[in-house]
């Protein structure tokens, strides 16, 4: 599905957090067979950022709600709805949505969390650009927040070496005269969700049993091959749904999985990667996290202006994806 979008809506500030334990490539040569070397030449992640024990998603993405307010100067107590993208929620129930409310006593906000793995903050913004454009609402706080080390198993060092925990948070505003939200393209292959999942209440997939007893489980072959060539195919379809062309964008800020499937991604849409950002150096995959913390460290660096296009694209378990473009204007 792709569309132009007929936005009344733009990102106005963004937050971030992600926890003070740092968890090295040498940490996890003395944890399973692998090394520093063998891990940043397969996925150029060289350190995670790792939540203490009693600390869990809601605390991460109230602390990145926080950074943005003390950043840009801005309020939360008239947002009017609540959208957290996460997969590692504290609780089945309430949601992270319900405790950032509870926390910042937002009087009149609806809440609720989204699930689409490392697509989540692409479709939370999606999301909170329709409800605005639609006339549902002014003003939307969107979250992404994952506490990924809690579902990891420490024991697989195919996926124990990928994982890290972190939040970002921006604030969506209706703007009818300077809107931001271009255009977006979305999709869906339900069958591949075999290649990538945590086992809940059920066991099987169709006709599969599960393994990974509440852990993640990930067979990166195919998921990296569905990614290399659904992505690039999204990113051509999302330019042109807006009428532009990929050499009109300013920023590519993918899902950071693993650098070597976005020098792939890059390759195959010929879009330069050195016009490509990332999170995974320092901060491993957050899974959701991954594209605000991106943009935080692109505007941190100077690198991301006002007035940038920027294509943002999330995929993941589902398997799902969703890029969007849009205008940095805060």
């Amino acid at each position: 599905m792709s569309m132009k979008t007929a936005s009344k809506a733009r990102i106005t500030a963004i937050g971030t957090c992600v926890p003070a334990r740092v968890l090295t490539n040498f940490d996890l040569e003395k944890m399973v067979d692998t090394s520093d070397e063998w891990i940043v030449q397969r996925t150029g992640i060289r350190e995670r950022r790792i939540a203490d024990e009693n600390q869990f998603t809601s605390d991460l993405a109230i602390a990145a709600v926080e950074d943005m307010i003390k950043a840009y100067g801005k309020t939360v107590e008239d947002v009017d709805l609540i959208l957290v993208s996460t997969t590692t929620p504290d609780y089945p129930f309430p949601s992270v949505a319900s405790r950032i409310q509870a926390r910042f006593g937002i009087g009149q906000a609806g809440a609720l969390d989204v699930n689409a793995t490392c697509a989540g903050f692409a479709y939370a913004l999606h999301l909170a650009n329709g409800m605005i454009s639609a006339g549902l609402h002014r003003k939307v706080l969107v979250v992404a927040a994952e506490t990924l080390s809690k579902v990891t198993d420490y024991t697989d060092r195919t996926t124990c070496i990928l994982f890290g925990d972190g939040a970002g948070a921006v604030l969506v505003e209706r703007d009818e005269q300077h809107p931001g939200f271009l255009a977006a393209h979305l999709g869906t292959k339900g069958e591949g969700g075999i290649h990538l999942y945590r086992t809940g209440l059920s066991r099987r997939m169709g006709e599969a049993e599960l393994a990974g007893n509440g852990c993640i489980v990930q067979n990166g072959r195919e998921v990296y091959k569905w990614a290399v060539t659904t992505v690039p195919a999204g990113m051509a379809k999302v330019v042109e749904q807006a009428g532009l062309t990929l050499g009109d964008v300013d920023w590519f800020i993918p899902h950071s999985a693993n650098l070597r499937m976005i020098e792939s991604i890059c390759e195959k849409s010929g879009f330069p990667l050195e016009k490509t950002l990332y999170s995974m150096e320092y901060y491993g995959n957050t899974s959701a996290a991954t594209i605000p913390l991106a943009l935080s460290l692109g505007i941190r660096d100077g690198k991301v202006k006002p007035g940038d296009t920027l294509l943002l694209y999330g995929f993941g378990g589902g398997l799902v994806h969703a890029g969007l473009l849009v205008t940095w204007m805060p």
